[in-house]
């Protein structure tokens, strides 16, 4: 299954939200975080992202199916480490490994280190997904309500020093 992504923009607003919504309902049903759940953002909140210099949203296509989108924050700048927020995969497309070669798109894309990323520590898929694709824990988290816990993770660059012998 080949996946691609393609840029949007934004004549693109209202179709993200309602994927975005689509794709992080059940989770917001699930954790109660109004506050700060994707299902709960207004189409503003996106069209505003959209205008962000520094932002990349990217439907995530399997031929010509939308199968999700990411948001890469990229302020292109040397030492700034890139963000993923967020990534979404439609409930139809979960569990097949498309968010996995999402992220290395973007890698590809946006450069291989210095990357940043939160999730719901509740959800082991989604930590063992980051954590199988190099992020680690950075030890901060931050409780939003009862329910649920937010990890912050990076991925950062390897550098090897060269030794004259």
């Amino acid at each position: 299954m080949e996946v691609t992504l393609v840029r949007a923009n934004i004549d693109n607003a209202k179709e993200l939200h309602a994927m975005q919504v689509e794709a992080f309902k059940e989770l917001l049903e699930k954790y109660q975080d109004f506050d700060t759940s994707p299902a709960n953002e207004n189409m503003e909140k996106v069209e505003a992202r959209l205008k962000q210099g520094y932002t990349f949203y990217y439907f995530i296509c399997i031929g010509q199916q939308k199968a999700g989108a990411v948001r890469i924050v990229d302020r292109m700048e040397n030492g700034q480490n890139k963000r993923i927020s967020p990534i979404f995969i439609l409930p139809e497309f979960q569990g097949k490994g498309i968010a996995q070669k999402a992220i290395r798109l973007c890698e590809e894309i946006h450069g291989n280190g210095n990357w940043e990323l939160d999730t719901i520590l509740q959800e082991p898929r989604n930590c063992h997904l980051y954590e199988k694709m190099g992020y680690r824990q950075t030890g901060k988290t931050e409780t939003i309500n009862e329910r649920l816990t937010l990890a912050f993770y990076e991925k950062k660059e390897r550098s090897y020093a060269c030794y004259d012998t």
